[in-house]
């Protein structure tokens, strides 16, 4: 079965009397149905309640290993062993759940604030629901711009064109209508009647009864063949990078200790648990949920600064963003656009030129953009003597929209739209009124161009506006029509640059973040704007320059290029992944029906609140204000966030791998275990609730300053640095317990047990800023948790508890050397990092 076509042709059914009434289910309707029908989702989202939740955080494959080799120890006899194990694992999952459920709880409570909502009617009023809570028989009332919510039949409609590409591949709108087709008719193409759930409304108005819901639409059915892979994003990338390292190391730990404990005939159940244990304590196991803690809370702040996170790890990704593709209005204007000129060939202030452009923008049923608004709030004109008959929606190929009028018996076709587009479809032009015309020459053309340009030059926008009288039995307005037009005039808009703009833009630069405009605007008004806002243009493509390189050629030019104008949502398209390309993490800030397919390619796909549902569904971020200061705030929040995700790594990377190496060390010489499964487990765990309060930590002013992305050779590099110290220590604690305290197999264990917790645990003050760790405070509850594990790791061997564990109490001396040796680590380590830092920043 091709993917346009379906087994079944529900849009041929009769509607009922109900149906075609048009007003609605009550709520009690609504809620059985909801109960029938399940929620309008076509992506099963079940949620499970929390107790499954939870036990699914047992499926990690280093859990299951050891609670089944501490299940087998539990046979031969070591019961105290298998209950530790069970007790430590079960705390770990149970703090690792806690915290990500409620950060995950947060940050679904923002995004739903967000969501986009489709306009039903209900006890025949109209309220706004969740797409979710839609259900058959819903009557839904759509417009340009909407998200069409379910599978329904249209009952009425007006000049409604629908962009419904997803299913059948056809990029150009369609127009729908309310009607039953032949019997013949089995394709979504020939369901003129029919509209579906997921495509967009690109003009006109309707009323749709729902048919069908979540799976059971038609892109319900084929969701797996429409779904397209999400280009991965920077952090995405640099995560499954880093995972790949972590496991490579791990599984190559592991495999050394258990082939060097075997080949000294060490009891192969205990090596196999000593083996688990060191993988667990390589595995940051924690950083799921640190990131997931830090991200939530980077959301909740970021919602205090007037911008909603809807996909929380485009945090970091904003953070690393240092290009910013975004139109003009709104961020560098006020988006306040009044019109200020409406003239003739001549130049001449022409009512004529207004009443056209108002007829046009009046009857127009698309989605009214702001020239149309300020077109219509210029000045009020009686349309009453005026009857609508077609229009031709606008779109980016033509650059104009057409209307096609009925006044007393004379039939008009008013074209409205960019000037060269307008211009070169006109073959005569008006000189003063209707009645004096004369033909369009090059003369003519040239000064028509000339004068279009003179107004852009200074700043205005501008649309041209050109008719034909067509004649009376002329039913259907199309994109053939619009030849031999009648030049009339232009109008011109004023659109102020925004007071903040250059502010905002000065404060993104300082932080390493490049603004490219992309705009469909002429470059002569893209260039006045940049002047009065004192932006530099260091170089300018236009869509013709596009649409003329392959994308080779645009990668090569994007790089010198900051103003791209005249420009489509497909050549917008291409602009960010030329731009990706170069290894830039791009964003972009659009808010139209067409700038889905960019929002989706970018890094960061960021959109405003009053924006259209099609790209508020699309974008990953939404700012409550559309002020570029806000997006300044967010990008700082976002490095914030970053930077304590990275501190977690750093640590798991550098502290905690030389620990482990030295475990794997240990083994060649040692005739025991140098620490057991369970002390190694109970150091991870404690390790752990040390890290928890990472994302609440305080972030350097030089750390937001430029951005960061995952780096995975600087995070290995630091690794090698920060390691071979803490295993350097580690070894000397062997030669202490060994050489100095003559230990036996416990002291030995608890004398590293003691010192590889308290060094690791310490050392977050170093690895956590740049700079001078006495000058850079931590935060509050940071340093409380790494003081308590501290002091628990010190007294737990003078504890019952610690018996459990095979602690023996140490001598007084071994914690006066235990001191000074914590000492000594830190300044090594912390010079070590200042040698580190200066030395890549010079690569």
């Amino acid at each position: 079965m091709s993917q346009n076509a379906l087994d079944h042709s529900w849009w041929l059914k009769p509607l009922t009397q109900k149906d075609i009434d048009g007003s609605g289910l009550s709520d009690s309707e609504a809620k059985i149905r909801l109960s029938k029908f399940g929620p309008n989702t076509f992506r099963e989202q079940h949620h499970k309640s929390l107790l499954i939740q939870y036990i699914s955080r047992f499926k990690n494959p280093l859990v299951i290993i050891l609670l089944i080799a501490s299940t087998i120890s539990a046979f031969t006899g070591e019961i105290t062993n298998f209950f530790i194990i069970s007790v430590i694992i079960l705390l770990s999952v149970t703090l690792d759940f806690i915290q990500e459920y409620r950060a995950n709880a947060a940050a679904d409570k923002l995004r739903q604030s967000v969501a986009v909502k489709a306009k039903a009617l209900r006890d025949n009023k109209q309220v706004e629901l969740p797409i979710a809570n839609i259900v058959p028989d819903d009557v839904v009332l759509l417009v340009a711009g909407d998200l069409i919510p379910a599978d329904g039949i249209i009952i009425e409609s007006s000049d409604f064109f629908v962009k419904q590409a997803l299913l059948t591949g056809e990029t150009y709108p369609v127009e729908k209508k309310a009607g039953i087709l032949p019997d013949t008719a089995i394709d979504l193409q020939d369901a003129t009647n029919a509209v579906f759930m997921g495509t967009s409304v690109i003009s006109g108005s309707a009323k749709i009864v729902v048919i069908k819901t979540g799976a059971e639409t038609a892109v319900g059915e084929i969701a797996e063949s429409i779904s397209r892979p999400t280009i991965p994003t920077s952090f995405e990338l640099g995560a499954r990078r880093f995972g790949m390292l972590i496991m490579r190391l791990t599984v190559l730990m592991v495999m050394f200790v258990l082939l060097v404990n075997m080949m000294n005939h060490k009891p192969w159940l205990e090596s196999f648990l000593f083996a688990v244990a060191l993988a667990v304590g390589l595995t940051p196991e924690l950083l799921p949920m640190i990131v997931s803690v830090t991200l939530a809370r980077g959301a909740l702040r970021m919602a205090k600064k007037q911008m909603i996170v809807k996909r929380l790890s485009a945090i970091q990704d904003l953070g690393s963003m240092d290009v910013l593709c975004t139109d003009k209005t709104g961020t560098l204007t006020e988006a306040k656009i009044r019109m200020e000129q409406h003239v003739n060939a001549t130049g001449q202030i022409s009512d004529w030129v207004l009443k056209l452009a108002y007829l046009n923008s009046f009857f127009e049923s698309g989605l009214k953009n702001p020239l149309d608004e300020a077109i219509l709030a210029h000045q009020h004109i009686d349309v009453s003597a005026w009857k609508k008959i077609d229009e031709v929606p606008f779109d980016f190929e033509r650059r104009c929209i057409s209307v096609l009028l009925d006044n007393a018996g004379i039939r008009w076709l008013i074209v409205k739209g960019a000037p060269d587009e307008i211009v070169g479809l006109c073959t005569h032009v008006e000189i003063d009124n209707t009645a004096h015309q004369q033909a369009m020459d090059h003369a003519t053309l040239g000064a028509l161009q000339a004068q279009y340009h003179a107004l852009e030059a200074e700043g205005f926008r501008v649309l041209a506006v050109a008719w034909r009288q067509v004649v009376m039995d002329h039913p259907h307005a199309v994109v053939s029509d619009e030849t031999e037009l009648v030049f009339a005039g232009f109008a011109a808009f004023l659109d102020p640059p925004k007071e903040s703009a250059a502010s905002s833009l000065d404060a993104l630069k300082n932080v390493g973040v490049t603004i490219k405009i992309v705009t469909g605007d002429s470059e002569l008004v893209t260039r006045h704007v940049c002047a009065e806002l004192k932006i530099p243009v260091i170089g300018l493509l236009t869509g013709k320059e596009i649409a003329q390189m392959d994308d080779y050629a645009l990668r090569a030019r994007v790089e010198t290029v900051n103003l791209f104008c005249r420009v489509n949502p497909a050549q917008k398209n291409r602009v960010i992944l030329a731009l990706k390309a170069r290894g830039h993490v791009v964003g972009y800030l659009g808010d139209g029906i067409n700038d889905a397919p960019s929002l989706h390619s970018a890094d960061v796909g960021l959109s405003v609140d009053s924006a259209v549902d099609v790209a508020k569904e699309a974008a990953d971020m939404i700012l409550l204000k559309q002020d570029l200061h806000v997006l300044h705030a967010a990008v700082l929040e976002g490095r914030r966030t970053f930077s304590n995700i990275m501190k977690y790594i750093m640590m798991g990377t550098s502290s905690n791998f030389g620990n482990m190496f030295s475990m794997a060390g240990a083994s060649l010489f040692l005739p025991f275990l140098p620490m057991l499964p369970t002390q190694i487990l109970l150091n991870n765990i404690l390790y752990d609730i040390s890290e928890i309060p990472i994302p609440l930590d305080e972030v350097d002013a030089a750390e937001i300053l430029k951005p960061r992305v995952l780096d995975l050779n600087f995070i290995r590099n630091f690794m090698l640095v920060i390691g071979p110290i803490s295993s350097l220590f580690d070894f000397l604690t062997f030669y202490i317990m060994l050489g100095v305290f003559k230990a036996n197999e416990s002291l030995f264990q608890t004398g590293w047990f003691v010192e590889s917790l308290c060094t690791q645990t310490l050392v977050i003050f170093i690895i956590r800023t740049r700079g001078n760790p006495l000058k850079s405070r931590a935060h509050a509850l940071l340093t409380l948790t790494s003081l308590v594990v501290v002091i628990v790791a010190i007294g737990l061997p003078f504890t019952p508890i610690g018996t459990y564990f095979g602690f023996v109490p140490p001598p007084f001396q071994f914690y006066l050397i235990l001191g000074v040796m914590v000492v000594a680590y830190l300044g090594m380590a912390e010079l070590a990092k200042q040698i580190f830092y200066r030395w890549s920043a010079t690569r």
